[in-house]
Formats: C-alpha cells, structure tokens, sequence
C-alpha cells in the first residue's frame, strides 16, 4: 500500500478516526494499531506479516533474557552470549531473505571463472519489503536493553514499536528509546500538532509524485536505462537529476510518514536536513537517512573500535562500517562500490583536509562544498546503475559522448537547480510557513489543502513507482 494513493488515504482516514476513539483505552487500542499496521504490511503479501510476527517475538524474547541476565546493571558472559544469538537471528533472517541469491550467485560466476562449472541449485526467495528496517530496529532494542538504555517493553507495546506501519517499510529507524515512552504514557487523547503534520505530508507528497516521478521519467529513467544512446551533457544531468530524485523520494516518505505518525500522537526522529549544503562527508551523513547514519555509528562503528585506535584501525572501522552500509542498501556489488567511495572518502577527508579559519575558510567551505557534492553524485552513479558495466558507460560518456541533449529541457534544469536551491534557505523559513498555516482560519487551511491535492495530482504522473527505499 503506497502512501499516494487513494486506497492508503482511505486506510489512513479510517485508522485516524478509530485511534482517536480508542486511544483513551489501553488495551483495544493497542490492538487495533497492531492489527491496521499488521493489514498495512500484509498487503502486498500476507505471507510477509509472518516473518514480522516472528521477527517481533524473537527480538522480545531476547529483550527479556538479556535484561534478566545483567548483573547491577553490567553485562555478563551470558549477556554477550545471549546479544551474539539475537544477532545472529536478525541478520540470518536478513541475509537468507536478501542476500541469498546474491551470495549464490557470486559463487556460481566465481565457480564458472575458474573454469568449474558446476551446476549448483539456486533458489528463489521473495524479498520481504521493508526487512532491512524492522530487522536493525529489532537489533537496537536488544542491543540497548544490555547497554541499559532502556527496559524491556511490555509484549504488546513493543508489537507496536516493531510493526507501527507509518515507518514499517522505509524508515526512519525509530529506537525504543524514542518511541517506547510515547506508548508507555497514560491512555488518553494527545495534544497533535496537526498544521505541521498537514504540511510535512503535502510536502512529501510533492516531493515524491511531482518532483522525483518528473525526474525519473524525463531524464534519470531514460538515461540509466541506455546510456550509450545519451550525449554527455544529458548524463551529466541525469547524475545530477538523480541526486536530487533519490532526496525527494526518500526524504518525502519520510515526510509523510512523520506527518502521519504526528496526527496519530507519536514523533518520530528528523531523518533530512538539507544533505547537499554539506562540505564534507562526514556533514553529508549527518544530514543524509541520520537515523541510519545514528545506527551504524552507534551499533557497528563504536563496537568495532570507532576512532580509539590508531589512524589505520580508525580508518579500517571507517571503510568496514561504509563497506557493510552499502551492503545494506542492496544485495549487489554496486553497493558495496557506493559505500566503498564514502569510506574511502571519510578516510581521506579525515587525514588530509583540516578544518581552516578566518576568510581562507569562506573560500575553503565553497570549495570542500563542490568537492562533497561531487563525489556523493559520483558515489550515486553506482547506486543506481543495474550494473558496473552501466556505471562505467556513464562515466565514460561523460568526457567522450559530446552532442545534443534533447532531454536536457528548461524545465529539467529549473527542477533540478530549483530543488537544489531550496536546501540553502534559512532554516527558519518552514517554520515560519509552518506557522503562517496554523494562523489561517479552519476554512483557510482546508482550501489551502484542497488547492495542494490538486496541483499535486495534476504535475504529478498517471499511477504512482514504489518508493526507492522499498528496494531496501
């Protein structure tokens, strides 16, 4: 069920009402919220509310043995024991379902190289949507009960907290630290923020059908697909069209979701802010998916020794922290090459340019700000190309395939520079448009929401893509 549709405003419309007449009492609302996340999940497959279902009691069960095994608060030998299991249980979850066939198929091709080809069985496993998210969420509850974080949840809330369908799917990567106390406070009927949870959600829904639809099928589709048919100045726009399509895809899910979560009476963490003003790769991720970010500093790079050790042990945890977060994005080896470029990036950029001051350093943050850009565009050619061979073709092109560039429109340009522009206004600008909406009179806001639907629907394309994020 995709967010900009018909049938999800109905499903939405109809869970909003019901949680609003329920959230006073404990127990039913409990109930529904896990049954409509549960409908939310299974409707694209039924089948898939299994594996949530046993990946939400696995990782609750582990949550009462590790709590029950520390010590004054400490972790013991059978704590270590007991994370090391829950683990093991995600992430062979994780790899079967998503990396299976990836992994099979490396070694049958390594196999055939060799010169032994071996007719070895493959299977096909469906990828459940949204796995990768619910999986780390299950990781982090477990991991930060042992830390003492938090304590374990009561069995239905932390359905709840692992099934809530507004981040199910596509993130952001909510912690129990975060949304654990908002279901452990007394039943009764929030305060909503509902001026900024209607403009988060216009806003994404612009984002998503208008922006990042138009770019796709004008330039990012068409070029990605056949890139030897395209002229370098079209390649070079479509590099660019893409870095700004995935933000608006991605950061208008998270939009939406956030908005939705908000007249439901729950926050979610910020997962965006402005990413392509950074000037630096270490800025870029604390602008970029910052809850994936959070979650791979503060479950894998910390683990691994973070910046403790020695330059190279430092650099080391750097590249296999990126390495494995490309690997999460997707089972291919053109991931593993997008989280290679940022690793070998951060190694570089932490070594090798310091911070300056005084007016060298305007200079010097326009420049670190070009550079940063770049190899995140760079680093986005391997992401979205189906292929290296596609990636190298790009690249190539870029300097030999001079022409025209009939996809390179007016229009193409002003989305492109205009969304990009966008990013360096001053922050306050939305919460003063925030706020100019909650002045307006009932009537006012409702127009104002009708005349959004509209312009959305009629730039935006017949039948809504998936989200790219689904993919992950």
């Amino acid at each position: 069920m995709l967010f900009p549709t018909v049938n999800f405003a109905l499903f939405f419309v109809a869970v909003l009402a019901v949680s609003w007449l329920l959230r006073p009492y404990w127990l039913p609302w409990r109930l529904f919220i896990l049954g409509a996340s549960y409908f939310f999940y299974g409707y694209w497959d039924w089948r898939f509310t299994l594996l949530l279902a046993g990946s939400t009691a696995g990782n609750y069960l582990f949550g009462r043995l590790v709590f029950r095994s520390l010590q004054e608060g400490r972790r013991t030998r059978g704590t270590k024991l007991l994370i090391a299991g829950d683990v093991a249980l995600n992430l062979g979850v994780l790899a079967w379902f998503k990396y299976y066939g990836f992994f099979a198929t490396s070694f049958v091709n390594l196999l055939n190289d060799s010169g032994m080809d071996l007719p070895l069985p493959l299977v096909l496993v469906a990828l459940p949507i949204g796995i990768s998210f619910f999986t780390f969420q299950g990781i982090s509850y477990v991991v930060d009960i042992s830390r003492g974080t938090v304590k374990p949840l009561r069995a239905l809330d932390f359905a709840v907290f692992q099934s809530f369908f507004p981040h199910l799917v596509a993130g952001p990567i909510v912690r129990a630290s975060e949304l654990g106390p908002q279901l452990e406070a007394p039943p009764g009927r929030p305060l909503v923020d509902s001026s900024r949870a209607f403009t988060l959600i216009f806003a994404g829904l612009f984002k998503k059908v208008v922006i990042s639809s138009y770019l796709a099928s004008e330039i990012v589709d068409p070029v990605f697909a056949v890139p030897g048919e395209h002229s370098s100045l079209e390649v070079l726009v479509a590099i660019y069209a893409y870095a700004v399509q995935i933000y608006a895809d991605f950061s208008g899910y998270t939009d939406i979701a956030i908005g939705c979560a908000l007249l439901l009476g729950f926050r979610f963490p910020q997962n965006f802010d402005a990413p392509y003003t950074s000037r630096s790769l270490q800025e870029f991720w604390r602008r970029w998916h910052m809850t994936l970010s959070r979650w791979l500093r503060d479950y894998l790079f910390i683990p691994l020794g973070g910046s403790r050790g020695s330059r190279i042990f430092t650099a080391r945890n750097l590249l296999i922290t990126m390495v494995l977060g490309g690997l999460w994005h997707g089972a291919a080896w053109t991931f593993v090459a997008w989280g290679t470029i940022h690793g070998v990036g951060l190694v570089v950029e932490r070594y090798t340019f310091p911070a300056k001051e005084g007016r060298e350093a305007r200079w010097a943050s326009t420049v670190r700000w070009i550079v940063t850009f770049h190899v995140v565009c760079l680093a986005w050619v391997f992401f979205r190309a189906e292929s290296f061979d596609l990636a190298w073709q790009l690249l190539e092109r870029l300097g030999t395939a001079w022409g025209d560039a009939p996809l390179v429109t007016p229009l193409v340009l002003v989305t492109v520079a205009g969304s990009l522009a966008l990013q360096f206004l001053p922050k306050d600008w939305y919460a003063r448009l925030q706020l100019s909406f909650a002045q307006m009179a009932p009537a006012g806001q409702m127009a104002c929401l009708a005349v959004g639907l509209v312009a959305i629907d009629a730039f935006g394309p017949e039948g809504v893509a998936p989200f790219i994020y689904f993919r992950f």
